[in-house]
């Protein structure tokens, strides 16, 4: 008997690729607040996530329904306008369920985008940083369970899961752009109640630079599919304790993207130009 997670999976491929535009070289998935910020580009195609079978749809404010297929210069791009999260309720299989679509349709690359809290006294709310590595502190793994091993091996290695040229080139891009591109560390949190100034200490000596509630599931199974990755983090607020008299809520994050919205927006359509 076949594994039904491959069965599913093989239907929502076939499903999507009979309406895509163009065959995606790169996947880009979009944060809280960003699927409005990046709009729709000109010409391709947009196809709703519920024409997709299986597929799980995002209940969270700023967060689309939609996918875009097109082209960005030359090259061939599948855009996901909005994630699920794990504190949804949503099993690990859903999260990754994009990721795992997207090498099966034929994407090499995967960019992903999200809205986190500043742990590093350096960055500060609307800093764009590149993400370097993860921390994964969800108490989960979205390769936990028998292997898919149509998509890869048993025990991917995580060493370089953020892909190094990528990084090197979105900053190259960043500079071309004009935009200050900062970096850091990602970890990773269930939610979705804000941590606590504890928890933000905790994280900073583990060596915590950015903390959000995503990601980093999606990273995992990428590396599992074997894509290349780059991770780019929209710093929308200062983590619990930074500022002792901040208070932490959704429409900040969502205000503070559409505040930085344009650079990010500039720098993903530069970077997929030159993939």
């Amino acid at each position: 008997m076949g594994d039904e997670r491959w069965d599913r999976l093989s239907a929502a491929a076939k499903a999507l690729e009979e309406r895509l535009a163009v065959s995606p070289r790169v996947a880009m998935t979009l944060g809280s607040g960003l699927s409005a910020a990046f709009g729709t580009p000109d010409g391709g195609r947009v196809i709703p996530c519920s024409e997709i079978p299986g597929f799980p749809l995002p209940t969270v404010v700023g967060h689309a329904g939609d996918f875009w297929s097109g082209a960005i210069g030359r090259t061939p791009v599948l855009v996901q306008r909005g994630r699920v999260h794990f504190y949804e309720g949503r099993s690990l299989e859903e999260i990754v369920f994009a990721t795992r679509l997207f090498a099966l349709v034929g994407a090499k690359t995967l960019i992903v985008t999200n809205a986190s809290g500043a742990i590093n006294p350096e960055l500060v709310a609307g800093d764009i940083a590149l993400i370097t590595d993860h921390i994964n502190m969800l108490g989960a793994n979205p390769l936990h369970g028998p292997n898919l091993d149509e998509l890869g091996l048993r025990f991917p290695d995580m060493s370089a899961a953020y892909t190094p040229r990528l990084r090197a080139l979105a900053r190259d891009v960043a500079r071309s752009e004009g935009i200050d591109l900062k970096e850091g560390v990602y970890v990773a949190t269930l939610g979705p109640s804000y941590e606590t100034p504890a928890e933000i200490r905790a994280f900073r000596a583990m060596g915590a630079d950015l903390v959000g509630m995503s990601t980093v599931p999606e990273v995992i199974a990428a590396a599992h599919a074997g894509m290349d990755v780059l991770g780019i983090s929209i710093a929308t607020n200062l983590a619990a304790g930074v500022n002792p008299e901040a208070s932490l809520n959704h429409e900040e994050v969502i205000e503070t993207t559409r505040r930085v919205a344009a650079d990010v927006r500039r720098l993903l359509l530069a970077l997929v130009e030159r993939l």
